[in-house]
């Protein structure tokens, strides 16, 4: 038996459907479960875009006492910044379970609330930093509605918008007989042991083709695979390959 970590507990939406078997190989890890390429060239792209507008702001504040010009402006850079790391660097839970019947993942992400309370008083409490300073020099109004005023925006559409929170609210339960892969590879590319399936699902009433992505830290990637292999059909491939990521959906 191999057990990477201790087990978190699973949310009450989820539970384990073979729990009453003993576990061969057990583990959680939070992963970004997307293409990380993308959303990393998203990032750099919105942090040259954020750049700029900071020396914009920079060129605005002309009349502003140099230490605090050069202070709001960086402010403004790295609370964007970290504001649009939160959005390109979103990670979820995954807990993976092997026993003889096969493998079972669980997949969650709760919707982030300390976000929210982070943002409601940060921005309140930024507004009162602003407007104090305003009274020393009147240009510092307008970093209040660029800074204090886009996070309180943001706030407001996070916290009202049913559809952002459900994006941000995912429970997913994988399960997978060892019969049903048809391929295991090592992912070049990512901390990921990939396995191809191919088998009946109930819920669409058809046979699905799909590949499950199995995350795990770099060191692992060997041990998972080779501790897999045994369990498949001695014809399945067992190879090393760069594999994709897609984004997982109910």
């Amino acid at each position: 038996m191999l057990n990477f970590n201790k087990a978190l507990d699973l949310p009450p939406q989820l539970q384990w459907k073979y729990a009453n078997e003993l576990e061969l190989m057990e583990w959680t890890i939070r992963a970004r479960n997307y293409n990380t390429f993308a959303a990393n060239s998203i990032f750099y792209f919105m942090a040259a875009l954020i750049l700029g507008g900071s020396f914009i702001m920079y060129s605005v504040y002309e009349g502003m006492s140099q230490p605090w010009r050069t202070l709001s402006c960086i402010f403004f850079f790295i609370f964007i910044l970290f504001t649009i790391s939160c959005m390109t660097h979103q990670r979820m839970n995954f807990a993976y379970r092997f026993t003889r019947s096969g493998i079972e993942c669980c997949e969650w992400k709760d919707f982030p609330k300390w976000a929210l309370t982070f943002l409601k008083w940060f921005s309140g409490i930024a507004v009162i930093i602003f407007i104090y300073l305003a009274t020393i020099d009147p240009t510092f109004l307008i970093g209040a509605l660029i800074g204090p005023g886009s996070m309180g925006l943001m706030y407001l559409s996070m916290a009202h918008s049913k559809t952002y929170q459900q994006m941000q609210t995912q429970y997913h339960h994988l399960m997978y007989e060892w019969k049903d892969f048809t391929q295991l590879a090592i992912a070049t590319n990512r901390e990921v042991v990939d396995l191809k399936f191919c088998h009946f699902d109930p819920r669409l009433g058809r046979i699905v083709k799909w590949n499950l992505n199995i995350f795990c830290k770099r060191k692992q990637k060997e041990a998972v695979a080779n501790f897999i292999k045994p369990y498949l059909s001695p014809d399945v491939p067992f190879i090393k390959a760069k594999v994709n990521v897609p984004m997982s959906t109910d």
